[in-house]
């Protein structure tokens, strides 16, 4: 068990630091975030329109019916739309999201560990693939199909995904095989 414990500890570090790296020091997801000098404007105008809340505009109210959806669906053909996730307040709490982040990663790590676990035999290549399986299941399920979607780009999570796991694997890889 400690083995499995220090395991996943080490690849939650790897995770939570490469996490790090590439949002703050590299910024892989730069092209995510565009920046636009209207931004006062908008702000302004969402403060004085929106609840706090995530909003994809044009929409439909509350209860519409599947004739209200499917109108308002061929009306919006080649008309502009946008997602917007609006707060009322920046906040700043970097130690809890800290916390919750690092937390994750650690269980993520586990989740590989506990699997590799279950191989009858372990080597750095199988340690180092079944993390990038992992890693990648995960990054086709959630940012590449928001990414296809939203009609956004998903290439700084994809390089995440192989960076961030491949050294989790390569870790992994090292350690769990050792007495």
């Amino acid at each position: 068990m400690k083995k499995q414990l220090i395991a996943s500890l080490v690849g939650g570090l790897i995770l939570f630091l490469w996490q790090f790296l590439s949002w703050s020091m590299l910024n892989v997801h730069a092209s995510e975030f565009q920046y636009t000098a209207n931004q006062d404007q908008i702000m302004e105008n969402l403060t004085q329109n929106l609840e706090e809340g995530s909003y994809f505009i044009p929409g439909v109210p509350p209860g519409a019916s599947d004739a209200e959806h499917q109108a308002a669906m061929e009306n919006s053909i080649g008309k502009p739309w946008a997602t917007i996730s609006y707060h009322k307040s920046m906040n700043m709490n970097m130690g809890m999201n800290m916390f919750r982040g690092f937390t994750a990663d650690v269980l993520a790590a586990f989740f590989l560990v506990w699997l590799l676990m279950k191989f009858s035999t372990l080597d750095m290549k199988t340690a180092v693939f079944a993390a990038l399986a992992l890693g990648g299941a995960s990054y086709i399920t959630t940012a590449y199909l928001d990414s296809i979607w939203f009609e956004s780009s998903s290439i700084g999570d994809l390089i995440d995904t192989i960076v961030q796991w491949g050294l989790v694997g390569v870790w992994l890889g090292w350690w769990l095989p050792r007495n």
